[in-house]
């Protein structure tokens, strides 16, 4: 072994291989194929983590144009008065999303059904009448009215990708009970 060690010259860095100390003389066909795969691997690591963060944008409008139409519909429960207030409920939503541009509000829409399982939707002015004369919910049923309110959000990627659209929709939908 000291006779193997006295053939390297004293300032080259020196490196085993196979049992043997040798200097390091040039890339090795490893070393090169490890050059190979990184070179290939790390594009794709990069779309891989473009896409990601793409489909976390749209994810999280997703989630603020849901609780956009939350807080709409939540202010719109509150009263009949407050569920036909169609300026508050649209501001209700908007104050909800502030992180969140180009949010766009529906008009509420109000509607009244009959306690009854899958029971269709009636007349909001028929349900003024008092249930027990109501013609479509007929005594021990109550009536029961409900404010919706849908919202959407235009998402458009930071880049564009071949085969997919140059924009995605957002929606959120809230659906709540009137309080009586």
């Amino acid at each position: 072994m000291a006779t193997l060690l006295t053939m390297i010259p004293l300032d080259a860095p020196l490196r085993q291989r196979s049992g043997n100390w040798r200097a390091f003389s040039s890339a090795s066909s490893e070393d090169a194929q490890g050059l190979v795969e990184l070179a290939l691997a790390v594009p794709l690591f990069f779309i891989l983590l473009l896409g990601s963060a793409e489909f976390a944008r749209f994810a999280w409008a997703s989630i603020l144009a849901s609780n956009a139409a939350r807080a709409g519909a939540s202010y719109g429960s509150q009263s009949s008065e407050k569920a036909g207030d169609i300026a508050n409920v649209k501001l209700a939503a908007a104050n909800d999303s502030v992180n969140l541009t180009g949010l766009t509000t529906a008009d509420p829409i109000v509607a009244c059904y009959c306690n009854t399982p899958q029971s269709a939707p009636i007349t909001c002015s028929t349900a003024l009448i008092p249930p027990a004369s109501a013609s479509n919910c007929l005594a021990p049923n109550t009536i029961i009215k409900t404010v919706q309110v849908n919202t959407s959000v235009t998402v458009t990627p930071l880049a564009q990708y071949p085969g997919l659209p140059t924009r995605f929709t957002a929606t959120g939908q809230s659906i709540m009970v009137i309080e009586q």
